[in-house]
């Protein structure tokens, strides 16, 4: 089975994020950057599905050469080999037309995403690449099963759970719980400067969003105390200056 995992590469959560003078851009200097979680999950359940000679697991990141470092580790964790298609990624749409552009004529079997990138949050790659490329997409799966050519899918919906199948070939958007992230060993950490890693000029895509502005969210609200013993003081201000009631 032939595999490609999509992997972004995206400031630690753990980082204090700033903008630009302009607050048009995102100020990357002095961050951490990793591998988006949801990525490493479908990452981790690639390498599951091919071990033991299985099949084999590509990583494509779209990114300039900064990225390098966030794919080399995807390929110390047990990734076969590479792509970096040579662009920044300026939103969903291009991401998944340059993975599109690249992956239309190699005939994988499954394209594993994560759900979504942890700085952008848009939940678009899955479903886009699913279209651009003719074959069906489940997004938000917390299980993944592959039994000869067929995909049972355990995927997230509001209030519940529901079970898909679908022929392969296939993308899946991955969530928590479809497989824990794998760590590299010293093993995998010096194999991987070795392991292909080929780097794509992007195709022109055209543009439908633009970034305007960041801002970062208000601060929070003084927290206001009420006695028990005293709930019409509660409404009153429910009332008055919340303006909920």
């Amino acid at each position: 089975m032939k595999l490609l995992v999509c992997i972004s590469h995206v400031p630690d959560t753990t980082s204090k994020i700033t903008f630009s003078e302009d607050r048009t851009s995102f100020n990357s200097a002095n961050i951490q950057f990793i591998i988006n979680p949801y990525d490493e999950i479908a990452l981790s359940r690639a390498i599951e599905l091919t071990e033991g000679g299985k099949g084999s697991v590509t990583v494509i990141n779209v990114g300039e050469s900064n990225t390098e470092a966030t794919i080399r580790k995807a390929l110390a964790t047990g990734a076969d080999d590479a792509v970096r298609v040579n662009a920044s990624p300026r939103d969903a749409w291009f991401v998944a037309k340059q993975i599109a552009n690249y992956a239309q004529d190699k005939q994988f079997d499954l394209i594993l995403t994560g759900r979504e990138s942890i700085d952008y949050n848009g939940t678009q790659v899955a479903g886009f690449l699913g279209e651009l490329l003719h074959i069906p997409s489940i997004s938000i799966a917390k299980k993944i099963d592959i039994l000869e050519r067929q995909a049972t899918v355990e995927r997230e919906i509001e209030g519940g759970k529901e079970i898909v199948s679908s022929p392969l070939p296939l993308v899946i958007g991955t969530a928590e719980g479809v497989a824990e992230p794998r760590i590299p060993n010293m093993r995998g950490i010096m194999s991987a400067r070795t392991k292909p890693l080929t780097v794509i000029e992007p195709i022109e895509v055209e543009t439908f969003s633009k970034i305007i502005q960041y801002e970062t969210p208000a601060p929070r609200g003084a927290v206001t105390l009420i006695d028990a013993a005293e709930p019409e003081k509660l409404i009153e201000l429910l009332h008055t200056k919340a303006r909920v009631i």
